[in-house]
């Protein structure tokens, strides 16, 4: 008896950042947590993006909730405030954001390799604790995957070939299409239970005990909250 676990993410995602973190609370706790398997899957916020882009976060947060730049900071150290409450650092200020699309094909290439894992926090840290920009750099990103082990030939070949693992991003965001996820972070445990957003970890928790009892005959949404979608990200409520 096992369960599998896909999880949709983006890296421009800070709930997903934080939704990793609750999911692993609950997964640590679990009784038949060395039978679950888990798989990242790829969902970009903005397949729009250009290649290379790369902006500020604030002011392009400001911009999308027609909220003042001062407000945007504070969602973003709302959203720091959250983080270091898991123990997770996140910085608040100079972050940027923008396309993705390379990054998750070399998610694709390290799962090929076994190594998921490892790249996907990687590239975490690189965004969300480090004050380096990341996107649109592409040597930025090369040093990443090589801190995280990666061979760097093997990273700069995927990167020199557009179309290396191309396919395997484009069938993960159709997949998510046709599951309903509408943002992410988005856990599906077994095709049958679904749960959107960076729950709490008890919320996991249930839904792992849900996905091995094996009750349900059809996806289920556990739990919908905080994600990042098309539209862009849930503002954490201010006081």
């Amino acid at each position: 008896m096992a369960v599998q676990v896909e999880i949709w993410t983006d890296i421009n995602c800070p709930f997903c950042y934080l939704g990793k973190r609750r999911f692993e609370e609950a997964l640590a706790d679990f009784a038949h947590r060395d039978d679950v398997t888990v798989v990242h899957k790829s969902f970009e916020l903005d397949p729009t993006l250009p290649h290379g882009h790369s902006d500020a976060v604030v002011p392009h947060i400001a911009e999308k909730y027609g909220i003042s730049e001062a407000q945007a900071a504070a969602n973003e150290r709302g959203i720091g405030a959250q983080a270091a409450a898991m123990g997770l650092p996140y910085q608040v200020e100079g972050r940027d954001f923008g396309s993705s699309f390379d990054m998750h094909r070399l998610l694709h290439f390290a799962l090929a390799q076994g190594r998921q894992e490892q790249l996907l926090d990687a590239l975490y840290a690189a965004n969300f604790a480090e004050a380096e920009p990341l996107f649109g750099d592409t040597e930025r990103l090369v040093r990443v995957a090589v801190s995280a082990g990666f061979d760097e030939q093997a990273v700069r070949d995927v990167l020199t070939d557009p179309e290396a693992y191309a396919d395997a991003v484009r069938a993960d965001e159709a997949e998510a299409a046709r599951l309903g996820a509408r943002g992410v972070p988005f856990f599906v445990l077994d095709r049958k239970y679904g749960v959107s957003g960076a729950q709490p970890p008890e919320v996991f928790a249930q839904a792992l005990e849900q996905a091995w009892r094996d009750q349900a005959p059809e996806l289920a949404m556990v739990a919908d909250g905080d994600a990042c979608g098309p539209d862009g990200c849930a503002l954490p409520q201010r006081d």
